[in-house]
């Protein structure tokens, strides 16, 4: 045994290993080891045993047929994006929650709530640059060692956060009537619009609050404690709703009212831990307007982009409300359903936002564009298992929202939709996290400006020519795919790679 194992070099000890199992070389490797102790020439003769046993006791180890292939940015990527998928989930949680709870009401009242639904929508989403612009920002100047200009950055998100969610509830609430009319909703069904959206208002600045502080804590790599406020404030929202609306039959205003104390609660939370966070630096907590006026000054690319982003979906909305009230509580069922699997998309991408500044804060443009493609696949990933459980349930997960026979079936159907479209819109908003992460709005809003004016022309043409609710959900399709290849091309380039605290 011994002279057989001297006579075998690396090149057919390398052979061997595509074909010998690791137990059978554990033993291999015991007797061959054993036999050189014995063997009467020494060890010299016996060189070729210990050649054997390095070649496979690496293998045995860490054989790459046995060992996960997840590398460190990999396990960092995942370990910011589990518990950021929870975060992301508060404010559709909510919408999710009370579409189920609303839906049980009736027809008309889950078409009111979609079109109240799509103006809070549209008017968070031009805000949403207070978490995203946050997180990029604080990102790069952690990564750059500035903590106490991060932690400033902070304070002044969270005095414009309540600014604009004063200003958002007022002018909401002025123009109520005109926004549900503009979308289309009569009757009962613009009614229950109505009392819908002026009581969901009162939580606009708590919910701005809530987007600026967990841009802050996700910049600092802190994703932990906004998942325990969404997972909070989401149970508590339910109990809440179960309570009001069917055990005291408050109707479609206690559900709103429910999503308020939920927020509120929320926002409360995020206040003081970030208090506790500035004066361990000791930052001034009062608001400086010139700081204010440069953040948004700042963030205002972003909130071109996010205004063609909720614009897009806003138009979808009032198409479908003029097609029927059965076609726009089934696109409410499909689009709510839609949003949740965006989010499980998004979580990749929100902790890309954070590894990319971070990376390009500290001068490593390299690692900046390794964390974007692993991004994308990750998305990917999720889009496809996410697209194939919808595919497969999507009658059940209809079924959840209403007992009304004719909008199961077309909500079947829009849910058949996106499905298909998940992959493809995975790739959007992964490349959406690392551009954004890398501070490149005006790239971003220009993009975002392009697909959108291509999405809502074709549901224009569709609707004037009475094309259904297919077709509506065809120009979606047609949006992520724009936006995906536009996308992609800056990112193969290399001008979004721009190194430093800040970006000049």
């Amino acid at each position: 045994m011994a002279r057989a194992g001297a006579l075998l070099g690396p090149s057919v000890t390398s052979w061997l290993r595509g074909f010998i199992p690791p137990w059978v070389t554990s033993v291999m490797v015991v007797r061959l080891r054993g036999a050189a102790t014995r063997h009467p020439l020494g060890t010299r003769r016996c060189s070729g045993v210990m050649t054997l046993e390095r070649s496979y006791a690496r293998p045995m180890v860490a054989h790459p047929r046995f060992r996960p292939r997840l590398g460190r940015e990999d396990r960092e990527l995942l370990g910011l994006a589990i518990p950021a998928l929870g975060a992301l989930l508060a404010e559709p949680l909510y919408v999710l929650t009370d579409t189920a709870v609303v839906g049980h009401l009736g027809t008309a009242q889950l078409g009111g709530l979609g079109v109240a639904s799509g103006v809070l929508m549209f008017g968070y989403g031009l805000c949403i640059f207070l978490a995203y612009g946050t997180t990029a920002a604080v990102a790069r100047l952690a990564g750059a060692g500035e903590q106490r200009r991060a932690a400033e950055q902070a304070v002044q998100s969270l005095w414009l956060a309540l600014g604009l969610g004063v200003v958002l509830a007022v002018a909401g609430s002025t123009m109520s009537d005109g926004l549900i009319g503009m979308l289309g909703a009569e009757g009962d069904t613009a009614r229950h619009a109505g009392t819908y959206l002026r009581i969901s208002l009162l939580g606009a600045p708590a919910m701005l609050l809530m987007l600026a502080g967990v841009g802050y804590l996700r910049g600092l790599r802190d994703t932990v404690r906004p998942l325990w406020v969404a997972v909070g404030t989401a149970v508590l929202n339910l109990v809440l709703e179960l309570v009001l609306v069917f055990g005291l039959n408050m109707g479609i205003g206690a559900s709103a009212a429910a999503t308020v104390v939920a927020q509120w609660a929320g926002a409360g939370c995020f206040i003081i831990w970030i208090g506790r966070e500035v004066r361990r630096h000791d930052v001034p907590l009062r608001p400086r307007p010139g700081s204010i006026v440069r953040l948004l000054a700042v963030s205002s690319q972003l909130l071109v982009r996010n205004l063609s982003l909720t614009g897009t979906f806003l138009v979808g909305t009032a198409v479908a409300a003029r097609i029927g009230d059965v076609e726009v509580a089934a696109h409410q069922v499909a689009f709510q359903t839609w949003m949740l699997l965006v989010l499980m998309m998004d979580a990749a991408a929100i902790a890309a936002q954070t590894m990319v500044g971070e990376r390009l804060g500290a001068g490593d443009a390299a690692a900046a564009r390794r964390i974007g493609t692993r991004t994308i696949l990750w998305s990917v990933a999720v889009g496809v298992l996410g697209g194939l459980a919808l595919a497969i349930w999507r009658g059940d997960v209809a079924g959840i929202f209403t007992s009304d026979p004719d909008v199961v079936a077309v909500a079947g159907f829009l849910l058949l939709h996106s499905a298909l479209m998940a992959p493809l819109g995975a790739v959007a908003f992964a490349l959406d996290g690392v551009l954004i992460g890398a501070g490149d709005q005006r790239f971003m809003a220009a993009a975002m400006v392009g697909a959108a004016g291509l999405a809502i022309t074709a549901m224009v043409v569709g609707r004037l020519a009475d094309l259904g609710i297919g077709w509506l959900w065809a120009a979606f399709w047609l949006f992520f795919a724009a936006r995906s290849m536009i996308l992609g091309l800056r990112f193969l380039g290399d001008r979004w790679q721009v190194v430093g605290a800040e970006r000049t």
